[in-house]
């Protein structure tokens, strides 16, 4: 039986896990023990942050509301509970941009709870 050697696919692989690590810095980028755990380490930041994102998003919507709230004299939670009650189904991102870029609107739904 012939003798398989693999040399083809080993470099594939290499090259592949390098490829990735390109613009990393020191030997994350060219040392492929250290590029493979980088790789690896990566995938999994932008894994758990792309779900903190939304998180951050979120959190900045409410701040704003709530800004937006405090001027017109209520609370956030005061008129998200009131928006709820009234079967209002405005999403805080839109209620956000209302409340920034078109604050006299924001401030007619304030007053119409």
């Amino acid at each position: 039986m012939p003798r398989v050697k693999r040399g083809k696919t080993h470099n594939k692989k290499r090259k592949k896990v390098l490829k990735n690590t390109k613009g990393y810095r020191l030997g994350r980028k060219n040392r492929l023990k250290a590029a493979k755990e980088a790789n690896l380490k990566a995938g999994a930041y932008s894994y758990r942050d792309r779900r903190n994102k939304k998180r951050r998003a979120r959190r900045i919507w409410q701040i704003k509301i709530n800004a937006a709230c405090r001027q017109n004299g209520t609370k956030y939670s005061q008129f998200m509970g009131k928006l709820k009650k009234e079967d209002i189904k405005i999403d805080r991102k839109n209620l956000a941009n209302l409340a920034q870029y078109y604050p006299k609107i924001f401030t007619k739904i304030v007053k119409s709870l």
